[in-house]
């Protein structure tokens, strides 16, 4: 049984699925469990355990019957987080898969000892944060 995990609900799920199946692919080498383009619904187990789930927002407002509310603006209200051995092949890798760069590779020891972090965008505009320590 999973605890916890992140659904994360964009407006263009058919490219972030496409981003997503690529990106887990590179990362930490699984597959989507299921990919149901026509319910707007993806998902990823890692070790029987989910570990993301991708849904279209607007499905997920009908469900909650905020359909009719403006959609959020302003500062990002989510972010996923990859540990990665290595911050810098991977900024590449999701640049490469469609990703865009926010922040460069760079060490943080401010954050933490021997820490390194990059930025992205999800196609969506989700921030994804690579980490390594």
């Amino acid at each position: 049984m999973d605890a916890l995990y992140p659904r994360l609900l964009v407006d263009d799920f058919d490219r972030c699925a496409r981003f997503y199946a690529a990106a887990l692919e590179e990362l930490l080498g699984i597959q989507p469990v299921k990919l149901l383009p026509e319910f707007e619904y993806a998902n990823w187990d890692l070790k029987d355990e989910c570990l993301l789930v991708l849904m279209g927002r607007a499905r997920m407002a009908e469900a909650v019957g905020t359909a009719h509310l403006p959609a959020p603006a302003g500062l990002d209200r989510s972010m996923l987080v990859f540990r990665v051995d290595d911050v810098d092949a991977a900024a590449t890798a999701l640049r490469d898969l469609g990703a865009e760069p926010v922040t460069a590779p760079q060490d943080r020891p401010d954050w933490g000892p021997g820490l390194r972090t990059a930025h992205l965008r999800d196609p969506d505009g989700n921030l994804l944060e690579l980490q390594s320590y």
